[in-house]
């Protein structure tokens, strides 16, 4: 048996004897700073990544390590309190092993959230992106051999990110007068933050936005037929370097915290919408 599959198996049963029963019908990944969202999930079961058989402890700064799973806007949900990311160290399979242990779990749509530094010049720190698409510079986790119990060889991803899932969440924020920038993001390794000229460089490429995760989990959610939603909250800009400007990552967290409240209102209406399909 696939080594990956063993570990898959013996992680999900462990995550599942815990729940009690619960039935979680989307995962919600919460990025740098954003952990505060899940304080609001009601009835919450709390289970430390590091109690959990091949999971390692969570090392980014504003990322708790555990997982939630109880009610939001009236549904069973899942959520992820910080995430593994790729310049930790952490082999890809790694990266993307909470995702999937999720998806094994039963999960029907992934919400994904993380800090993001904006390219697109008509983004201010603070904003938040939904994310219409994305450009991934990050090894891809399907790489190697195909866990086909869980998907294709070749996975579509013409519309990674679900289109009727965009218009929904549009149409929440409209009602809840949140305002709402739509972009392309593009993932790099990190841990280094960019540089002016690969700013402009990413730019041209047609991203309004940069990260260090994000694309690894949409690809395995996709791989395995999940709808997914992402959403980045714009926690810095591009400066140039006459500018004087130093990225802070203590900063970064900081105002990912101070749009905590908006996304919570946003997910809290988005969860409660979802259907069980």
């Amino acid at each position: 048996m696939d080594k990956r599959w063993e570990v898959l198996e013996d992680a999900s049963a462990f995550l599942s004897s815990w729940l009690d029963g619960r039935k979680p019908i989307a995962g919600i990944i919460l990025g740098s700073g954003l952990g505060q969202l899940a304080e609001q999930i009601e009835d919450p079961i709390i289970v430390p990544y590091v109690r959990i058989p091949g999971f390692p402890a969570a090392t980014a700064i504003g990322h708790k390590g555990n997982f939630i799973c109880g009610s939001m806007g009236g549904k069973c949900v899942i959520a992820m309190q910080g995430r593994y990311h790729y310049y930790e160290g952490y082999p890809m399979d790694t990266v993307v092993l909470p995702v999937r242990v999720m998806i094994m779990l039963g999960i029907k749509y992934l919400l994904v959230s993380n800090a993001a530094g904006a390219m697109n010049k008509d983004f201010h720190i603070g904003d938040l992106m939904l994310i219409r698409d994305h450009i991934n510079l990050l090894p891809n986790p399907l790489i190697g051999p195909n866990l086909d119990r869980l998907g294709p060889r070749f996975p579509d991803m013409t519309c990674a990110y679900d289109t009727e899932l965009q218009e929904r969440m549009l149409s929440i924020a409209k009602r809840l007068g949140i305002p709402l920038q739509r972009g392309i993001y593009v993932s790099c390794t990190g841990p280094s933050y960019e540089t002016p000229a690969e700013y402009e460089f990413y730019r041209r490429m047609g991203a309004d936005e940069v990260g260090m995760s994000v694309t690894p989990e949409v690809i395995v959610a996709r791989h395995a037929g999940i709808k997914v939603l992402g959403m980045s909250v714009i926690t810095d800009v591009a400066h140039e370097a006459e500018d004087g400007y130093v990225t802070d990552e203590n900063e970064i967290v900081k105002q990912a915290d101070l749009a905590s409240r908006k996304m919570t209102r946003l997910f809290s209406s988005f969860v409660s919408s979802l259907k069980f399909i």
